[in-house]
């Protein structure tokens, strides 16, 4: 299939004006048979690196049915590839998630690919914990995420810490060991303290600025040690209610397009109407775009918008769509390391894409070069 009349991204020159083709599942240097996508914008398929849930299902909850229908509804949402996020919860918990994900990745029944799972818990701190459970809260424990990782059988990808917890230093060092890239957040974390981590082997920032210390001009705390740490990349919710737009584009001035990864941070209630829904063992309450704690409603618990309406949130705040698309296709799947074979349109890769109108309204989702929503 050839793809004509469209503007295809290209992670160094944005958007280009030229034919996209694709055979046999992937991206291809020529193919027969076009189509015209006219006026459109040809995007890869996005990764997101943290959520929860969507459609009345949580991953947490771990149970066989609910994560395929996450699966499901992220790839009719032009989200291709998934690394949903864990709560704090029980180790017992924990094992049934990572079992629950490592059956689902060994199927391969459909929906976007299960690149990984996030834990997002337990090795928080109890001051930042926001909407985890504190009963649940664990001192970093290398060991304990050994276990995990055998139960999912290597998919734990990415993992949570507080950095100023006892052992966090070493914790890093198991971590990756065990191959899972570190991110701090729900932390107390100062800048030294941030910035240890960070040349001790943590890559991340957990949902910049939320569950954090605040930057401020003498006290830059985690932002300031990961804006000195070239090599560290940063979480960003824009929903447009964790972040005001104008830190939105300061986070892109600050950091640059290529250390920027949009998230969604999603919850169950994410294609669901306005009400109360279970949540880590508490309850949220959704009103509109708004999540939060039910029984502390100054205190967010996640979003309602998945990862194809934030990226375009960020360009409505004033992000160009090209540095848009970096962040919630490019940036995530470098972060997992699947960066080889998707999170770009480039020949040989998978031909795993979003065709959105000039609106930025989703007309088709191409995975696998087969079409699985929309229209062409």
């Amino acid at each position: 299939m050839r793809l004509t009349g469209g503007l295809v991204f290209d992670p160094v020159q944005g958007f280009t004006a030229r034919d996209l083709c694709l055979e046999g599942g992937r991206i291809v240097p020529e193919a027969q048979g076009g189509v015209s996508v006219q006026g459109c914008w040809v995007i890869p398929g996005l990764t997101d690196l943290h959520f929860h849930g969507c459609v009345g299902e949580d991953f947490s909850d771990a149970t066989s049915e609910g994560l395929q229908k996450m699966a499901d509804y992220e790839l009719s949402r032009g989200i291709t590839q998934i690394c949903p996020a864990g709560m704090t919860l029980g180790e017992d918990r924990l094992t049934r998630i990572c079992e629950n994900a490592a059956a689902h990745r060994a199927k391969n029944a459909g929906g976007a690919e299960l690149a990984g799972l996030h834990l997002e818990g337990p090795f928080l701190s109890l001051a930042k914990k926001g909407a985890q459970n504190a009963a649940y809260l664990h001192a970093p424990d290398a060991a304990m995420l050994h276990r995990l990782q055998e139960a999912a059988q290597g998919l734990v990808k990415l993992v949570t810490l507080a950095a100023e917890e006892p052992g966090a230093l070493e914790f890093i060092q198991g971590a990756l060991a065990d191959g899972v890239r570190v991110s701090l957040g729900h932390t107390t974390a100062d800048y030294d303290t941030a910035l240890a981590a960070y040349r001790a082997g943590a890559r991340q920032a957990t949902h910049l600025f939320n569950a954090m210390p605040p930057f401020t001009h003498r006290a830059p705390g985690v932002v300031g040690a990961a804006f000195d740490s070239p090599e560290v990349q940063v979480e960003l919710i824009s929903d447009g209610v964790h972040i005001h737009p104008s830190v939105v584009r300061a986070v892109f001035q600050l950091f640059g397009r290529d250390r920027v990864i949009l998230i969604s941070d999603s919850l169950r209630a994410t294609g669901m109407p306005d009400g109360r829904y279970p949540f880590g063992g508490q309850e949220i309450e959704v009103r509109g775009n708004r999540a939060t704690m039910a029984d502390d409603p100054n205190t967010l618990a996640g979003s309602v918008s998945d990862l194809m309406a934030c990226m375009c949130t960020a360009v409505s705040f004033g992000i160009p769509l090209a540095d848009a698309v970096t962040a919630a296709a490019v940036n995530p799947a470098k972060a997992l390391g699947i960066y080889d074979r998707v999170g770009s349109l480039d020949v040989g890769k998978e031909a795993n894409l979003a065709i959105l109108n000039e609106d930025l309204s989703l007309r088709a989702v191409l995975f696998h070069g087969e079409l699985v929503c929309g229209s062409l």
